[in-house]
């Protein structure tokens, strides 16, 4: 086996990361890709079954077989140029060799490591491939935490899979609203062009940063004036904005629901606005993210007649221990998980009637146009004219946002809420969640929009826990 190349490094991979991302082995650009044998004898124990990692280690086997297919021993030995698989433009570099362990490397762990099990087993070959090939940079690439100590204590350069991050800091999200400058208007005002259309307020401008803007972005002044606007289209240095909707007056309410801060606000316009097909909203606890969604649901479904009904689905992963077999239909499989559609859906009706029998009737005719539907059970489908909410959207992986997304028909409208703060899926960190995902590739489609509400306003104790516990 010669895996000398100049300038190239070589990167033997956990079993985690193509759990993960099934393509990884052709993300390492021009370098050169090692797996061990535990690594495949571990994928062949997780090929069966129906989760998303079953089916990844399906999909990495089929790669393997492709780049394999019609070689000999020898040409196996040498190396597999990772071109021998097309995966289109969107992996472009596979300069790099595949090589997998064809035979017994030398055991150098420490006595106190036995190299039985799996972890142990792969840091000795990395171990031992550093030391037949001094020239070589070998790396460890793995998603686990733990292998990736260990590794550090033994000396050896370990990495995390950071192929499957959308940015590199969390911070650098785009939030979909922005603070204007002080002398804003001294830059664009004097071309500027106002009128109004359908009760709508609009402004033409140009200046230099037009070109800073992403359609249906939310722009406000901190002096005091109260100016907030969406950005509606840009075409060049020109950019096409209109006065957001006061949603923060009882009298201008949806569904009895009104704006407590600004981002609640901006929130309710792209909820409501029927040009957006696609709302993302991102907080903490107590926010108002489901609340404002369900409100303007309702209020889009019930008064103006937009959709059918209200879909509400989400990722079943417990917070805690799992409390085991639900029986039922789907629905009644579902209601343990929808605890906070329950909560808000009876807040709702308390504010549709004055009397507990207006409010209970109220409550019973909205219920009738909100289903509760499994994540397990989408793929296939097509929604015609529905308002779908994808709660704890955190939770999802790139590839699954992709399945409930692609499932829009004409007239639907997809919602995706959730905290990055509290992920409970393995691997998945605020940087590669499928939520993440979507608001950055969203966020220059002028049938999208996306807010991140800043402030809790459910009491004042949960305010001050989520701040400070």
């Amino acid at each position: 086996m010669n895996i000398l190349s100049v300038g190239k490094k070589l990167f033997v991979l956990d079993t985690n990361v193509l759990m993960h991302d099934p393509t990884s082995i052709f993300r390492f650009q021009e370098h050169n890709v090692f797996i061990p044998m535990v690594v495949l004898e571990e994928l062949d124990h997780a090929k069966k079954g129906l989760s998303d990692v079953s089916r990844n280690v399906r999909q990495v086997s089929r790669f393997l077989d492709d780049l394999i297919r019609d070689l000999d021993q020898q040409s196996i030995n040498e190396g597999i140029p990772l071109s021998r698989v097309e995966l289109g433009s969107s992996i472009e570099n596979q300069d790099g060799r595949l090589y997998f362990q064809t035979r017994q490397l030398a055991h150098l762990l420490p006595p106190d490591l036995p190299g039985q099990i799996a972890d142990n087993s792969i840091l000795s070959i990395v171990l031992a491939l550093g030391k037949e090939y001094p020239e070589v940079k070998v790396i460890l690439v793995s998603k686990d935490i733990n292998m990736r100590i260990k590794a550090a204590a033994l000396q050896i350069s370990a990495e995390d899979y950071h192929n499957d991050q959308t940015i590199e800091d969390i911070d650098l999200l785009y939030s979909g609203a922005m603070a204007l400058e002080a002398d804003f208007w001294e830059e664009h005002g004097s071309k500027m062009e106002s009128w109004q259309e359908n009760n709508a307020t609009f402004y033409r401008l140009r200046g230099p940063h037009v070109a800073e803007w992403y359609p249906n972005q939310f722009l406000y002044m901190e002096d005091g004036s109260g100016f907030e606007a969406i950005v509606k289209s840009i075409n060049g240095d020109s950019a096409v904005l209109q006065l957001t909707a006061d949603f923060t007056s009882k009298n201008h309410s949806v569904w009895g629901v009104y704006a407590k801060n600004r981002e609640q606000n901006f929130a309710l316009n792209a909820l409501t606005d029927p040009n957006v097909d696609f709302v993302t909203l991102l907080g903490s606890a107590g926010t108002g993210k489901t609340l404002l969604a369900l409100a303007a649901g309702l209020s889009m479904t019930m008064e103006r007649k937009m959709f059918q009904e209200i879909i509400m689905t989400r990722e079943t992963v417990p917070v805690g221990q799992d409390i085991g077999f639900l029986p039922g239909t789907e629905e009644e499989k579902m209601a343990p998980w929808m605890g906070a559609l329950m909560d808000n859906m009876e807040l709702l009706g308390s504010r549709s009637g004055s009397n507990e029998w207006e409010q209970g009737a109220s409550q019973n005719m909205m219920m009738n146009r909100v289903k509760i539907r499994s994540l397990n059970f989408m793929r296939g489908r097509t929604f015609l004219n529905r308002y779908l909410i994808i709660d704890e959207a955190q939770n999802l992986t790139p590839k699954q946002m992709k399945t409930l997304i692609t499932r829009a028909g004409p007239g639907t409208k997809i919602i995706c809420i959730g905290n990055l703060a509290q992920i409970d899926t393995p691997y998945l960190t605020a940087t590669s969640s499928g939520l993440t995902y979507v608001v950055d590739r969203f966020k220059s489609w002028e049938n999208s929009a996306h807010i991140t509400l800043r402030r809790g306003e459910r009491s004042r104790l949960a305010d001050f826990a989520s701040d400070n516990l």
